[in-house]
């Protein structure tokens, strides 16, 4: 069986997290393929590589000296190299990136450099093949993961090196040019290799021992997700749990390939298993909790509003037409709410409520502001009764009013939407009512 390890910047930030890396690999003959990220922060007052290399790209597009920034990333990649005793020299790879920010600076080409470097250090320390990620993933005219094209190369490279370390975060666009994925996109690199050269699993290493059922800022100490569906981490994904890149989720997905999440720092911690299905129950009714304030209700009413087969629509549009997405459409027989984040929709709201006044006639248009989501996830609802109304009294007993109410079809998650300012106390209490 194969295995692709992915390393993020904290599990690669100097060379002792290099070392521990180094010893996972050689741990386990199956781990093959490994893709690095770029060095993250060392210390809380740390700045990441990337966002050094940024720093000297927004000072060479200005003409300005990117020097101080630049001496930094060098003093770092050389820190690492003198760390682990190799006989590695990347002077011919920073006199590269110094030239091109001097004479034609790129934002993704010189942001993509933080994994490319890291990947020829890992690569030598490894004793592995180092496979320039510019050469095996391709993007579209659109700036898209282009998978067609992709896949093809990739797999017969993957093949041809036997072990290898691919760097995460970019590839080649359409016109010959660099090309980045978002922010955290080596997690998207990682789940393509994996893909590739069909794994059986994709180990993505980082500085936690698997996923927490809710945000640790807000639980003190939150219990530990041991499995989790990919449905499920979509939900919480999308709701704001800080997890994987959301978009690392779709090649290992339709390739039914599990994620394993493990902590570097505790190579001996199981972490937390992403699958497709699994006849494993939670240990509690819910898998985890998350949510995202700011978000706006317009709430729109009109007798016999379900009588007519085009007000739905209707109303999508005025959204539609400003470019606003839609995250929710709780509604009644003679309601219909709208949920928005506020950001997207203050700049156009009275072009939209007017939009919406005009085309549907309602009787009444409400719209209420400072409201926060929150999503309990959990394959193991629709087998337990009552669980709608366990969330529902633990927000009664702490005194908060819940604004709306959402539930999908398939039972997996359950949306309340409360004030802002009651959000943290809603998630203690949902929390405490199902682990605690």
């Amino acid at each position: 069986m194969k295995k692709v390890v992915k390393f993020g910047g904290s599990s690669l930030a100097d060379a002792g997290q290099f070392m521990k890396a180094g010893a996972i690999v050689r741990s386990d003959e199956s781990r093959v393929y490994v893709v690095p990220s770029a060095p993250g922060k060392r210390n809380s007052s740390d700045i990441k590589i990337t966002d050094l290399l940024y720093e000297c790209y927004e000072l060479a597009v200005k003409g300005q000296n990117f020097y101080e920034p630049f001496l930094a990333v060098k003093d770092r990649y050389n820190e690492i190299i003198q760390g682990l005793s190799l006989n590695l020299s990347l002077s011919e790879a920073f006199d590269a990136i110094e030239d091109k920010l001097l004479h034609d600076p790129e934002k993704d080409y010189t942001a993509s450099r933080g994994e490319y470097l890291n990947g020829l250090i890992m690569a030598e320390y490894l004793g592995c093949e180092f496979i320039d990620a510019a050469d095996v993933i391709f993007f579209d005219a659109s700036g898209s993961f282009d998978a067609g094209m992709t896949y093809p190369v990739l797999s017969a490279r993957l093949e041809e090196a036997g072990r290898a370390v691919v760097p995460g975060f970019y590839g080649l666009g359409k016109d010959g040019k660099i090309r980045t994925f978002s922010r955290g996109g080596s997690d998207i690199t990682g789940s393509i290799v994996a893909s590739a050269c069909k794994a059986g699993v994709y180990e993505n290493w980082t500085d936690v021992s698997g996923l927490l059922m809710a945000d640790p800022h807000i639980i003190p100490g939150p219990a530990l997700i041991s499995s989790i569906t990919y449905r499920e981490l979509r939900e919480l994904a999308y709701m704001g749990a800080s997890v994987m890149h959301e978009d690392a989720i779709f090649p290992v997905k339709n390739a039914g390939i599990p994620i394993n999440i493990r902590n570097t720092n505790s190579p001996q911690d199981p972490g937390t298993w992403i699958v497709g299905n699994t006849a494993r129950r939670s240990k509690y009714t819910i898998t985890g909790i998350a949510g995202r304030k700011d978000f706006c209700s317009i709430v729109i009413a009109k007798d016999l509003m379900h009588s007519q087969p085009d007000f739905y629509r209707k109303v999508a549009q005025c959204f539609e037409e400003n470019n606003i997405p839609i995250e929710h459409l709780p509604s009644g027989i003679d309601t219909m709410t709208v949920i928005v984040h506020e950001s997207k929709f203050i700049e156009h709201e009275q072009e939209v409520l007017s939009r919406i006044a005009a085309s549907v006639e309602p009787e009444s248009l409400e719209v209420e502001a400072g409201i926060a989501l929150i999503a309990v996830v959990g394959r193991s609802m629709k087998s337990q009764t009552g669980t709608a109304a366990k969330i529902f009294q633990a927000l009664a007993d702490s005194r908060i009013n819940v604004r709306m109410i959402d539930q999908g079809a398939s039972e997996l998650n359950i949306i309340v939407g409360v004030l802002n300012e009651d959000f943290d106390r809603a998630v203690r209490a949902i929390y405490n009512s199902f682990v605690n």
